[in-house]
């Protein structure tokens, strides 16, 4: 059975007097392990299906099952819990707190978990190594560039330890070489804790670090592919 299985993934809303269908009858199986691509024009539905697997959003129609669990029958509480131990999300422009350290922003998704201060400590000092920041843990996010604050937000999705971590646009606001950099951390990431990693993207040379690529054009899979990682 596939890690995240979807049935018919349908997803509209009304904007004034007209319907919009994000998604539309997706089918799809992401094995866990898998590092998947999501390309697409914008409003091909690749947000809106990020955010689905997430359970950030919920669909109009069809099924989404992860992990066995179908994500629609989950109360918000539910959901919130599930979310926390399930996933971790990246953002295109961080979401990191300016009021706090790196320390305590990668400290943040562990305050909804029953650890002690040391078991966050440890847990934190080791995210923050994995991403080659030990060394800034006490800067804020003003103080550190942008290729930086990726990283605090990298660790920040994997220091609880989830089984998915999701990326939306993750290099978007970063210089070439940060991009690169980045997309090289996330792939070892990938490689050595073995998560389910799924990324949108619109630059092809970022999409080219997954495993797998999927096309998507107006709610629908148009086109798949396999990339060789670079």
């Amino acid at each position: 059975m596939a890690l995240i299985e979807c049935r018919g993934l349908t997803r509209a809303y009304r904007k004034g007097g007209t319907e919009i269908r994000p998604l539309e009858g997706l089918d799809l199986d992401v094995e866990e392990g898998t590092f998947l691509a999501l390309m697409g024009p914008s409003g091909s539905g690749k947000t809106t299906l990020l955010n689905l697997i997430a359970g950030i959003d919920r669909p109009t129609a069809g099924t989404l099952r992860v992990d066995g669990t179908e994500l629609s029958s989950l109360s918000r509480s539910k959901l919130a819990a599930w979310r926390a131990e399930y996933v971790g999300y990246i953002f295109q422009l961080y979401n990191l707190v300016p009021v706090l350290t790196a320390y305590e922003n990668v400290e943040l998704p562990l305050l909804l978990h029953k650890l002690s201060a040391k078991q966050r400590h440890e847990k934190v000092a080791l995210a923050l190594d994995l991403v080659g920041l030990s060394d800034r843990h006490d800067h804020y996010p003003r103080q550190l560039s942008g290729g930086q604050e990726q990283r605090v937000a990298i660790a920040r999705a994997i220091v609880a330890d989830p089984r998915i971590i999701v990326a939306d646009e993750p290099t978007g606001d970063l210089d070439a070489a940060s991009a690169a950099s980045v997309m090289r951390l996330l792939q070892r990431l990938h490689q050595e804790l073995g998560r389910t990693l799924i990324m949108v993207t619109h630059d092809p040379k970022t999409a080219a670090y997954a495993d797998r690529i999927l096309h998507l054009e107006k709610g629908r899979l148009v086109t798949e592919q396999v990339e060789v990682a670079v």
